[in-house]
């Protein structure tokens, strides 16, 4: 089992690889016309430490570099990284880091919000994912999560979210898009 998980996430890393210097070119406006969405639905604090899992070429930074005291951005792909740090370079408070998302190296409760755009699909597990998510972020954090509809019906998409322990309050945006969209929060017990 170890594995195999491994070797999907082997998979991945080498799209990602590959792909990271047209990703922008292919994926831009999907990925810009989800973020404005999500964005649209959320408030950021200007003292918010966030955490971007996932964050591939770095199109969320753009977004809330300016609603945030700091940006972390973390990604299993080397590739789309060195885009990433393209876009890094301009703003000072963000940070890149090469790691697993399900194996994050961070402390408990760190982030007052995360995103995780386009991350799920990846991931072997999609629920160790979730959970190592909600590990990192603060109790009144808020969790943005996408899922392409390719690889989780609606119904999937709530139900993966509800077995998480994550109370979704907004899933229905707009129009459909190629991805389900939802902002949740930790259920507390």
């Amino acid at each position: 089992m170890a594995m195999s998980n491994w070797n999907k996430k082997r998979s991945v890393m080498r799209h990602y690889n590959q792909s990271a210097k047209v990703y922008d070119s292919q994926y831009c406006e999907e990925q810009e016309a989800k973020i404005r969405r999500a964005m649209n639905n959320l408030t950021l604090h200007e003292d918010s430490i966030i955490l971007d899992a996932g964050c591939g070429t770095g199109l969320l930074f753009a977004h809330i570099v300016e609603k945030a005291k700091f940006i972390v951005g973390l990604d299993i792909s080397r590739g789309t990284l060195k885009e990433a740090e393209k876009k890094a370079k301009n703003y000072k408070n963000v940070a890149l880091i090469l790691s697993d998302a399900d194996n994050m190296p961070f402390f408990n409760k760190s982030f007052d919000a995360v995103f995780a755009l386009t991350l799920l699909q990846n991931m072997p597990s999609p629920k160790e994912t979730l959970n190592e998510i909600k590990r990192v972020s603060k109790s009144s954090a808020a969790i943005v999560v996408t899922g392409l509809r390719k690889a989780f019906t609606e119904g999937e998409f709530s139900e993966m979210l509800e077995q998480a322990n994550l109370k979704v309050a907004v899933l229905k945006l707009d129009e459909p898009m190629r991805e389900h969209v939802s902002i949740c929060f930790k259920i507390r017990r």
